[in-house]
């Protein structure tokens, strides 16, 4: 079948979304901005992402390649496009070697309009020379927030797409996630190589999630957890943080009778599916889980999500709890934590850092061999992979080594002494563990908020708020606060003498968190701000 020539916008629109459909302002914007230049677009979950790359696909002359993460992820898109009546097919591990290279063969010739395939798939050289043939117009990178090495959805080969993209000519890109606080769309628009890009940030508010904090003793958490789920009805997910306690309160909460099963990256993989399909054909009610479980959960009539354990970031907190309520009918997520859990949090986001001269050994490995994979990087300096693995995004970052296609490294910088690239590069990684840790202070700043907790997540995510939601617990007991004129505003540039210059997050009762370009996260007494005049103005 032969794709059809590029059509109007209207016309578009008609096909993908049928005769009567409207485009919502955020698509309308986003499709606006694709035509000029490369464009971040971050929506809630169910708010037309997908159709804004099969629009821009359908006005352009050239087909469209989409890296989507997970293979239920390119399956259901591609039934979306399909059912508009549009040319698409996946190229992953689960088609036939036959099916692939029909798809390839026919994407060249340009009888096919969309492409979906995995980022691991973009390290084969066939495939970046079948792509690099058909010369597509369009390079779409969903769930972009994997690309954010400190994300709980990190990907490694996302780092690689920068050079695939290179590689393929440049075409225009457009990423696409449904949350990235302010540091994370920096780090998408940065490891993408994107170009003067456009930021369409639009409607992340789920209004018919209730949000909820629930504070616990220890011993007596997960027996909270367990009577919480029981007073629910429909089905739901609750997030732990590790595989221990995923298997453990899985256990308790079939001891009380329900019908739970745990998820963890640990299972073999027909087990994790095993759940997955169960949980998704209402055979399972409740799964027990860390993060392994989350991207490809696209069940709309989740009724809750309760956080046993408190995520590394706000920007987890909210892909968690977006899977729940995407019928639009009313649902729930409540944290629960205790004394000692945002230590164990602060744990996580940290861990040894490197020895300078290990940083200096890899880089020497790559100046003398040239291009090679993570595993004979590891082999040839002596080193663990997960070592290796720690040390390449800071040696990336200060340009010391490059992320090619195919998953290799090869030298970046060959004329800065290696003494300084490895410094840079240390100093690079103590100022993201200071920013991660910063990150779970956040989080806790969201547990402990007396003020509206939907405005103030909003806020830290790039969505400034002024009322009160009414759909928390703090807005319930009416707690929340308003706003006092003259206060810094969530979303302003100001600088401080001793921090330099940041952009405000959030403002609540008595405080106002900053995230200074250098040194992360900081919260601040609000009457000393306004006392000392502590925060003024950037233009």
């Amino acid at each position: 079948m032969r794709q059809e020539q590029p059509v109007a916008t209207e016309d578009a629109v008609r096909q993908v979304l049928g005769d009567d459909a409207r485009l919502h302002e955020e698509q309308v914007d986003a499709l606006r901005e694709l035509r000029q230049r490369d464009t971040l677009v971050v929506l809630a979950s169910g708010a037309g992402k997908t159709a804004i790359y099969a629009i821009a696909g359908r006005t352009m002359s050239g087909p469209t390649v989409v890296v989507s993460p997970t293979l239920s992820l390119q399956r259901d898109q591609v039934e979306s496009l399909r059912a508009a009546g549009l040319s698409a097919a996946c190229a992953n591990s689960r088609i036939s070697a036959g099916a692939r290279s029909e798809a390839f063969a026919a994407l060249r010739r340009h009888e096919l309009e969309f492409l979906l395939l995995a980022p691991e798939q973009l390290a084969r050289r066939d495939v970046v020379d079948a792509l690099r043939a058909a010369r597509p117009s369009l390079f779409v990178v969903d769930e972009a927030h994997c690309v954010s090495e400190w994300g709980h959805d990190f990907r490694p080969d996302y780092l690689a797409l920068d050079g695939v993209i290179a590689e393929l000519g440049r075409p225009r890109v457009l990423a696409l996630t449904a949350t990235a606080s302010e540091s994370v769309r920096e780090e998408i628009v940065d490891r993408l190589g994107m170009r003067d890009p456009a930021v369409v940030v639009r409607g992340v508010d789920r209004p018919n999630i209730h949000l909820a904090v629930r504070v616990h003793d220890k011993r007596a958490k997960d027996e909270a957890v367990v009577a919480d789920v029981r007073e629910r009805e429909g089905a739901g997910i609750v997030y732990v943080a590790t595989r221990r306690h995923a298997e453990r309160l899985a256990e308790a909460l079939r001891s009380a009778g329900e019908d739970a099963a745990a998820y963890h990256g640990t299972l073999r993989r027909q087990e994790r599916d095993d759940v997955q399909d169960a949980f998704m054909a209402d055979r399972l009610r409740v799964v027990v889980a860390t993060s392994a479980f989350g991207m490809g959960v696209d069940k709309a009539d989740v009724r809750f999500v309760l956080h046993a354990d408190p995520p590394p970031s706000v920007d987890a907190y909210y892909q968690e709890i977006g899977r729940a309520g995407r019928d639009g009918a009313d649902a729930a997520a409540v944290l629960h934590h205790g004394p000692g859990d945002f230590g164990l949090a602060r744990y996580l986001a940290s861990g040894g850092d490197p020895a300078p001269d290990e940083f200096a050994a890899l880089v020497q490995q790559l100046r003398q061999s040239g291009p090679c994979s993570r595993a004979q990087l590891a082999e040839r300096v002596g080193l663990p992979r997960h070592t290796v693995s720690r040390i390449v995004p800071p040696l990336v970052r200060v340009g010391a080594v490059r992320e090619v296609a195919h998953r290799r490294l090869s030298a970046g910088d060959t004329e800065t002494p290696l003494a300084r690239l490895s410094e840079a590069a240390a100093e690079s990684l103590r100022r993201r563990h200071d920013l991660q840790r910063s990150r779970v202070e956040t989080m806790r700043r969201y547990a402990e908020t007396t003020d509206c907790r939907r405005r103030v997540l909003l806020e830290m995510l790039g969505e400034t708020r002024d009322e009160p939601c009414g759909r928390c617990d703090n807005c319930d007991r009416g707690r929340s606060h308003e706003r006092r004129r003259g206060d810094p505003r969530p979303g302003t540039r100001v600088r401080h003498r001793e921090w330099g210059d940041g952009t405000v997050q959030t403002v609540e009762n008595d405080i106002v968190v900053v995230l200074f370009d250098d040194g992360g996260y900081r919260t601040l007494s609000l009457p000393v701000v306004r006392e000392r005049e502590l925060l003024t103005p950037v233009d």
